[in-house]
């Protein structure tokens, strides 16, 4: 990791980029898997095969990242203990992350029967597609305690400023992923559930070569298992873990309710929608990456307890989120004919994704300040603050969708995604100035 540890430390446009553009290569990596897996079930030839692996996908998707807190406290808190030159804490916050990631994992192996009905229930899965749903389910969940795992390193590496370990981990881990899709499922036909045994133990392998990561940085004196038990890090630990919760389901709910009322407008007007939403997935990505660096510099910069290299924080990933969300708008408007073309060759569809595009160019550019944000108030583990304007942004986001679109349909319900994102923009530097004051209120000499 480049600087010292504690004190003071410089903020740079390449301090930055060290860890954005490794992080943006990461998270651009993962919806490779997800269009392979889909594509490798798709050479079966059956669609009821294909629409359950989606049904149980999304399933993970809403219980994985529900959980995904585990990352962002542990990157928030360890970044902390890093700008604070406190060797121990880090270690201490690592494992503390390891027990709750354990536990949240064996509970979902546990109750993996009625979570598995309950979650392709409410998906709305027909007798065709709850049979090979529930077998990639079976499957797959096993995975649990492994990607809880997995998610407790990567913050941890990142929170310690090691993105190209945190790039290393991700890329064994989609790479695996993809090359157990395409052997179990065709060659050792395997089916459904083959697709997920490979996405568990890609998990597996991952888990263990993070293992050794840790292990390569941790003394043995910095195993105090003992600190499992401290009750004063496990209460602020579960506080923010907690509210990061809540902030992740508030995101799925305004995410899922887009797609709900996409689907009560037409089948067209779905497919169209869900196609442009892939364009929005990647924007994410894109920008998750400056975010990532805002959170390590930002958690830092909290730990050494110095305003003004805070303040620089803010200030350049700023301006290298607005960048990211310049070029990714400018790339989605050049590229999305023919990426459209080439994922349907229904004409209709076609021409409702050129008319809802303009909305997606729009995306990056709104969501830029929030994503950035977002690293930075987890990184100073403002947690509360965060949650709660979350909730706010949905509300703002659920009475826009409720006044545009019975006069403006689609276009009403692509408006309210936007103002969603340009509220919790807005926000976030409504309270940034109030909150930075408190966490520093007297400037170091």
């Amino acid at each position: 990791m480049s600087g010292a540890r504690g004190g003071d430390f410089p903020v740079t446009h390449r301090a930055v980029l060290t860890i954005a553009v490794p992080m943006t290569i990461a998270y651009l990596s993962t919806p490779l898997v997800g269009l392979v897996s889909t594509g490798v079930i798709g050479q079966l030839g059956d669609a009821a095969l294909l629409g359950g692996v989606a049904i149980g996908a999304v399933v993970f998707d809403v219980v994985f990242t529900s959980c995904n807190f585990l990352r962002g406290a542990t990157t928030g808190f360890t970044a902390q203990a890093v700008g604070a030159g406190d060797r121990q804490e880090e270690h201490d916050v690592l494992l503390a992350g390891l027990g709750i990631a354990l536990l949240l994992g064996i509970l979902l192996v546990l109750f993996q029967g009625p979570i598995g009905v309950l979650g392709v229930s409410l998906l709305g899965a027909d007798r065709s597609t709850a049979s090979p749903a529930l077998d990639y389910f079976s499957a797959r969940v096993w995975s649990a305690p492994f990607v809880f795992i997995n998610f407790v390193v990567f913050g941890w590496v990142l929170g310690r400023g090691e993105a190209l370990v945190g790039l290393l981990l991700q890329t064994v881990l989609n790479a695996a992923n993809i090359l157990l899709s395409l052997l179990l499922v065709l060659h050792y036909d395997f089916g459904v559930a083959g697709a997920g045994w490979a996405s568990t133990l890609a998990e597996v392998l991952t888990a263990g070569l993070s293992l050794v990561v840790v292990a390569s940085r941790m003394p043995a004196a910095g195993w105090r298992f003992s600190e499992l038990a401290n009750r004063r890090r496990l209460r602020r630990l579960g506080g923010v873990n907690t509210d990061m919760m809540i902030r992740s389901l508030a995101l799925l709910v305004g995410l899922s309710f887009f797609t709900r009322q996409s689907a009560l407008l037409g089948a067209d007007v779905l497919a169209a929608n869900t196609i442009l939403l892939r364009f929005y997935f990647v924007a994410i990505a894109m920008l998750d990456g400056v975010a990532m660096a805002a959170e390590q510099l930002a958690g830092r910069a909290v730990g050494a307890g110095f305003r003004a290299t805070f303040d620089r924080v803010v200030r350049l990933t700023t301006v290298w989120s607005v960048l990211f969300a310049l070029v990714t708008s400018a790339g989605i408007y050049l590229a999305s004919d023919r990426v459209v073309a080439w994922v349907t060759p229904i004409g209709d569809i076609r021409v409702l994704a050129s008319v809802y595009l303009p909305y997606v160019v729009a995306l990056p550019l709104a969501g830029a300040v929030a994503f950035q944000m977002d690293g930075v108030f987890i990184g100073a583990t403002w947690s509360r603050e965060m949650r709660n304007m979350m909730l706010v942004s949905l509300l703002v986001y659920l009475l826009s969708w409720a006044a545009l679109a019975p006069f403006m349909a689609n276009h009403g319900l692509w408006l309210a995604l936007l103002i969603f994102h340009g509220m919790r923009s807005i926000a976030f530097r409504a309270r940034l100035e109030t909150l930075t004051s408190r966490t520093f209120p007297v400037s170091p000499a």
